[in-house]
């Protein structure tokens, strides 16, 4: 022991070897995590894509008569996805597998021996962890959601089952706003409905409009087209049907072409056919505005959920290398198939603690943000803990 912690100090020492600030230390601990983590990736992620979409290609090749070539190509299309669902996981499986190991060997403890804290010895884990977390968001802003789109469409191409990149028949859109007689929430302004969209044009399109005071009309015409340099609607072939208080028409006025001042968003939403997991950020925050000039609450929760647990989940990497590193110096003797284990149920845990307040927010029982953020705040109280526990 008193040989190990020799060594130790001659090696180690923190103020020793320093290189830009890096030491002796810091330069081995950082590659004592490095190939555990890129052991994780390649384990979870192929995992992932095993479970998630390897089997579902192959058995599109059996039995649909998908090319190998595009089955491979959307294989290599989707890794993104689960590539970047393996960092946080690697993350913890490092940070224990590592630190376990300096404990088992007793370095933790020549380290200690040699005046160095716990929070220094595991500094090294929390910036690979806040570098993981960077990577983890660029990866998901700028790679997954791309290469996602790109698979499905593929696949659908090969499958001769392409889906056209708008919304076919039958658009539906609300607008509300707030109640005439002065009460809280809102009431509906207009109802926008086409019965067919080929990409352009809609066609069959019947509005009601509630939204001047005193004046309620339907507008019924044969087509409409958005009129980009005006911003604004050309409707053709109609008729407008005003209405009086009582119910009763006031007005009939047939049309060949009219002009009106109503909003593009029915255009956008049947423009619109990609999911959550092929919009970054910018995208979906777009595809947000739209929803929430619709008035449906339950979609506008889902749709603030998804884009804050595109902020939240990329910093899941730091609390899995907090807790890992703090139970990873905890002194025990603990093989690598303990820590494996131990690793498991953390993500396990983790994972249904986040498919739990996922759910509570899609329902309303709390707010996306907290629904969001819930897990990683959980998460990191719990790492802190244990890193003053092992601190002390």
């Amino acid at each position: 022991m008193q040989s190990a912690a020799n060594n130790a100090s001659k090696r180690f020492k923190p103020s020793s070897g320093s290189v830009f600030g890096v030491s002796i230390m810091d330069r081995y601990i950082a590659r004592e995590l490095t190939l555990p983590f890129l052991f994780g990736v390649g384990a979870f992620s192929s995992i992932g894509i095993s479970i998630g979409a390897l089997f579902e290609l192959i058995r599109k090749v059996t039995e649909s008569g998908l090319a190998f070539s595009l089955a491979l190509e959307i294989f290599v299309l989707r890794l993104p996805e689960f590539i970047v669902l393996a960092f946080p996981m690697s993350t913890l499986l490092a940070t224990m597998l590592t630190y376990s190991r300096f404990s088992s060997d007793s370095e933790l403890i020549a380290l200690r021996g040699c005046g160095v804290s716990v929070r220094r010895i595991i500094a090294p884990a929390i910036v690979l962890s806040l570098l993981v977390t960077g990577v983890t968001f660029s990866f998901n802003e700028l790679i997954t959601p791309a290469a996602n789109y790109r698979a499905a469409i593929t696949l659908e191409r090969a499958l001769k089952s392409e889906r056209p990149p708008f919304q076919e028949r039958n658009i539906f859109y609300r607008e509300f706003q707030p109640a005439s007689d002065g009460s809280p929430g809102k009431e509906l302004g207009r109802l926008f409905y086409a019965r067919k969209f080929n990409g352009k044009e809609m066609q069959g399109v019947t509005i009601l409009d509630f939204s001047q005071s005193g004046l309620n009309q339907i507008i019924s015409a044969e087509s409409a087209t958005w009129n980009v340099g005006k911003n604004l609607w050309n409707f053709y072939n109609g008729t407008a049907y005003l209405l009086s208080p009582d119910g009763s028409f006031a007005n009939i006025a047939k049309f060949n072409q009219e002009e009106l001042q109503l909003s593009r968003n029915p255009f956008d939403l049947a423009s619109r056919n990609r999911d959550d997991e092929e919009l970054n950020i910018a995208q979906a925050t777009r595809y947000l505005k739209i929803i929430r000039q619709s008035g449906d609450e339950r979609e506008i929760r889902i749709w603030e959920l998804r884009i804050q647990q595109k902020y939240a989940i990329p910093f899941i990497c730091i609390v899995f290398g907090i807790v890992g590193s703090s139970l990873g110096v905890t002194p025990r003797r603990a093989s690598k198939a303990t820590s494996f284990g131990v690793s498991v149920v953390i993500i396990f845990g983790y994972y249904l603690l986040s498919f739990t307040t996922s759910a509570m927010g899609e329902a309303g029982f709390i707010s996306p943000m907290m629904a969001a953020w819930a897990p990683v705040f959980v998460g990191l109280g719990i790492g802190v803990l244990l890193l003053a526990r092992v601190s002390r």
